[in-house]
């Protein structure tokens, strides 16, 4: 997919939380959302919970359409042995780590996708680095 003409797949089945089922759920194309580079609740809310849920347990209303169960965000220090893994998950934000729920490398990462909003490496690091903080605050 070329970078000029990105169109991002996002999973989204409604703006509400609720009234479709599984086998409503589908992949659906729309153009990025601006957010404020600062706030890392504020892109998660945006880019990540229609999959992983606002709680990050992976229970957001698009899951259902991913081709595998989406892990629980909230475990992930518990997982790694109680250190929040901070560079695995600022990679898989950038699109350095194929996720396969994700799909393939030739499906646009969020890295590429902060791209096309600001063609500023700083803010895309910006970006990357607050949202990562946010999914590790996610931790009990």
């Amino acid at each position: 997919m070329n970078r000029r003409n990105l169109v991002i797949s996002v999973l989204a089945v409604s703006l509400s939380l609720t009234g479709y089922s599984q086998e409503e759920a589908k992949i659906k194309h729309a153009p990025p959302s601006n957010t404020d580079p600062a706030s890392g609740v504020e892109m998660y809310r945006t880019y990540c919970a229609v999959c992983h849920g606002l709680d990050g347990k992976g229970s957001g209303p698009a899951a259902p359409a991913l081709k595998q169960k989406l892990p629980d965000l909230t475990l992930l220090s518990k997982k790694n042995g109680g250190e929040f893994p901070t560079f695995r998950v600022s990679n898989i934000i950038q699109g350095d780590a194929v996720i396969t729920a994700h799909g393939s490398k030739a499906m646009p990462m969020w890295g590429d996708v902060f791209r096309v909003l600001k063609r500023d490496e700083a803010i895309v690091k910006l970006r990357v680095h607050n949202l990562t903080q946010y999914i590790a605050s996610l931790q009990p």
